[in-house]
C-alpha cells in the first residue's frame, strides 16, 4: 500500500470487537502499525432508536453506552449544553421515555417550577459525561501520540426528541406545540430515486442570526475539542436544504430553502487555525454554487471513488483522473456498500470501467485502494470493511432502510488477514 498519500481508516467506535472506546487502543496500534495517519469515526452522540448516529437526540453529549471507566475529570468548557442534556435524560427516564413534546405541557414548555425537582436528578447523566469524555480525551491523546490523527463527524441535523430542540425550541421550524412544520431528507440522488426522508427537524436560520449564531459556534467549539479534523455532513444544506412537509412520508413533496451561506461558516471558520480542520461532505447532487461556496470557504470536499465509473468520464468528479487536490477520496463511505458488494451489484459498464484500471492480480477492493491512494487528493480514506475485502454483509448503513443497519462489527482475527 505505498502512496504518496496519508491514508486513513473508516471504522466507528460500535464496530470494535467490544463496541467500548477502550478497545480504541488496540486499534491504534493496528493503524499506526499498517502506516495510517488518520482515524475516521461516524458521529459519538447518542444514536436514535435505529441504532443510527446521524440522528442523535443531542448535538453535543457522548454517548456513555460506549465507556467503561467511571473516572473523570470537570467539563467546564461544556456549560452551553451540559445541564440542559441532564434535565431532559432525568426527565425523559420519569417520563418512561416518551419524547418530550408529548410531555406534560409544565415540563414540555420547561417551567421553572416543575423543573425544580429534577435539578436534584442531574448527577448521575452529569457524571456519565464527565467519565465520557475523560475516556475518549485519553484515546484521542493516545492516538495522537502515535501519530494517528482523529477525523470526526457532525451531522448537520439532529432529531426533534432532542435536549436541544426542546431547551431552544426557538432556534428550529416549529409549531406552537413544539411539531414541526417541515422536516429535512434530500430529493433524488444516487443514494435513492424517491429521495430520502430524514424525520430530522430543519434550522430556524433567523434566529440563529439572533443570537448571532451562538448555538452553532458553541456546538463547533464542541467538536473541535473532541476531534482533531471535523467532518460537517450534508454541507450543501448551509445552502440550501431540502424541506419536507410535516409528517413528511415522500421526498418528493419538498422544496428548497436558503441557508445561511457564508454568513455562517465566516463564523465558524474564526474558530480554526486552518481550513484544513474541516472536511465539507458535499457528496450527491451539487450545484455550482454549492462547490463555490466551499472553495471560498477554503475547504476540502470529497470525492468517492464507487460514483466514479458513471456517465461520462470526463466531467465525472469521482471518477480516479478528476479528483483534485482539495477533495479526500474515499473508496466508499458509511452509506455505501463495500467495494466488493459494490462491484458485484454494479453494471457491466461500470465493471468494465474499472476493470481497465485494475492491475493483474488485483482483487476488487485493492484496485479501488490503489486508486484512491494514487488520485491528487491529499488523503485518502478506506473504509475498514474494503480494507478486508469483505462483501454486501458487511455493510454499515443503506440510506432510507430502517433497522438492519450500524450493526456491523469485526473481530481481531479479522485484522490478521
Amino acid at each position: 500500500m505505498e502512496s504518496k498519500q496519508e491514508s486513513g481508516v473508516l471504522c466507528h467506535i460500535t464496530s470494535l470487537p467490544e463496541q467500548k472506546l477502550s478497545q480504541g487502543y488496540r486499534f491504534v496500534d493496528w493503524l499506526k502499525e499498517k502506516g495510517f495517519s488518520y482515524w475516521q469515526l461516524l458521529p459519538l452522540t447518542p444514536p436514535d432508536e435505529y441504532r443510527s448516529p446521524y440522528a442523535s437526540p443531542s448535538a453535543f453529549a457522548g454517548w456513555d453506552d460506549l465507556t467503561k471507566s467511571t473516572q473523570s475529570h470537570a467539563m467546564d468548557d461544556e456549560a452551553h449544553w451540559l445541564e440542559d442534556w441532564a434535565l431532559y435524560c432525568a426527565i425523559k427516564d420519569d417520563q418512561n421515555g416518551k419524547p418530550w413534546y408529548e410531555w406534560p405541557d409544565s415540563l414540555k414548555n420547561r417551567n421553572e417550577e416543575a423543573l425544580a425537582p429534577y435539578q436534584k436528578k442531574l448527577e448521575p447523566y452529569l457524571q456519565a459525561q464527565r467519565s465520557f469524555n475523560t475516556e475518549w480525551q485519553e484515546l484521542r491523546l493516545y492516538a495522537n501520540a502515535n501519530g494517528v490523527r482523529v477525523i470526526g463527524d457532525v451531522p448537520i441535523f439532529i432529531a426533534h426528541d432532542s435536549a436541544d430542540v426542546w431547551a431552544h425550541r426557538e432556534l428550529f421550524q416549529l409549531d406552537d406545540d413544539g411539531y414541526p412544520t417541515f422536516v429535512a431528507g434530500v430529493p433524488p440522488d444516487y443514494f435513492s430515486e424517491t429521495g430520502q426522508v430524514w424525520e430530522t427537524v430543519l434550522y430556524n436560520w433567523d434566529a440563529h442570526r439572533e443570537e448571532q449564531w451562538t448555538w452553532w459556534k458553541e456546538r463547533m467549539k464542541r467538536m473541535f475539542r473532541l476531534y482533531d479534523i471535523v467532518r460537517i455532513d450534508h454541507f450543501r444544506g448551509f445552502h440550501s436544504n431540502w424541506a419536507i412537509p410535516y409528517p413528511g412520508i415522500d421526498a418528493r413533496t419538498g422544496h428548497w430553502q436558503d441557508g445561511p451561506k457564508d454568513e455562517l461558516f465566516e463564523q465558524i471558520m474564526r474558530l480554526v487555525e486552518s481550513p484544513d480542520q474541516i472536511i465539507a461532505e458535499d457528496l450527491g447532487i451539487i450545484p455550482k454554487e454549492v462547490v463555490a461556496f466551499r472553495q471560498r470557504q477554503q475547504l476540502k470536499g470529497m470525492a468517492v471513488l464507487q460514483f466514479g465509473f458513471t456517465g461520462d468520464l470526463d466531467t465525472n468528479p469521482h471518477h480516479p483522473a478528476n479528483i483534485l487536490e482539495d477533495q479526500v477520496v474515499y473508496t466508499g463511505t458509511h452509506d455505501n456498500n463495500t467495494a466488493i458488494g459494490w462491484f458485484q451489484s454494479a453494471t457491466a459498464t461500470e465493471q468494465s470501467r474499472l476493470k481497465s484500471l485494475s492491475i493483474a492480480g488485483e482483487n476488487v477492493h485493492e484496485t479501488m485502494m490503489r486508486l484512491a491512494q494514487q488520485s491528487k487528493a491529499p488523503i485518502a480514506i478506506i473504509p475498514l470493511q474494503d480494507y478486508l475485502g469483505l462483501g454486501s454483509e458487511a455493510r454499515m448503513n443503506t440510506p432510507g432502510q430502517k433497522g438492519q443497519n450500524w450493526g456491523w462489527t469485526f473481530t481481531w482475527r479479522d485484522l490478521e488477514r
